[in-house]
């Protein structure tokens, strides 16, 4: 199995960047619908100041990277995007404490620990219509792949593809959780915003470091 280095998480958060800047309007068009019409512009400026303080981090462990990554997400990103992904960036860097490099099993730990955060901050389950529903299936697949011994590759390939079945599972839901949820029945039929970025996050991961 592979190892993580820093430089690597680095390498993900630039192609979730990307992503992010390349799927701003439909992320803005999803959350206009059942939110805020904000998400995609949010996101993309949380991560655009991301990018922006890499020289504060680079060279760093993985803990310092992501407990940066948390902080400038929670001060300049609005609504509950910020905290939620802040959350989840702050308790993944736990397991990674001083590490400047992981084991695809470590990362799968860091993956939960983050899950866990975000589940605690923002108190959904899955089925709720929320970024867990896509972040939940993504973080099980990936810890069953790895330790069935499947290369690191594969497995976050499984994660991207899980990600994205659980943001398409949330078009019928109805959302019980957030903004989305002052509608209703009227919620049912839009794919949740969260959920698609969170897909993007594990599609970023599957494409900067399953090499």
């Amino acid at each position: 199995m592979s190892e993580l280095t820093s430089d690597q998480m680095i390498k993900w958060l630039e192609r979730f960047a990307a992503l992010l800047a390349e799927n701003k309007d439909h992320l803005t068009q999803l959350d206009s619908a059942i939110g805020d019409a904000d998400h995609g512009a949010n996101m993309d400026r949380g991560f655009k100041a991301v990018l922006g303080k890499k020289a504060e981090f680079q060279g760093k462990d993985i803990a310092t990277v992501f407990k940066t990554v948390a902080m400038t997400l929670i001060s300049t990103v609005g609504g509950a995007s910020g905290p939620l992904y802040g959350t989840f960036f702050l308790q993944a860097a736990l397991p990674a404490g001083g590490k400047s490099s992981i084991s695809a099993e470590e990362f799968g730990a860091l993956l939960e620990k983050g899950l866990s955060g975000v589940i605690q901050r923002g108190k959904a389950a899955p089925g709720d219509k929320t970024m867990i529903d896509a972040l939940q299936p993504a973080v099980e697949v990936y810890r069953k792949a790895v330790q069935g011994g499947e290369s690191l590759g594969d497995a976050l390939k499984k994660a991207a593809e899980s990600a994205r079945d659980g943001t398409k599972a949330t078009i019928p839901l109805v959302a019980r959780k957030g903004r989305a949820s002052y509608l209703g029945e009227r919620s049912a039929g839009h794919q949740d915003p969260g959920a698609t970025s969170t897909a993007l996050l594990f599609q970023a991961a599957a494409e900067s470091l399953g090499d």
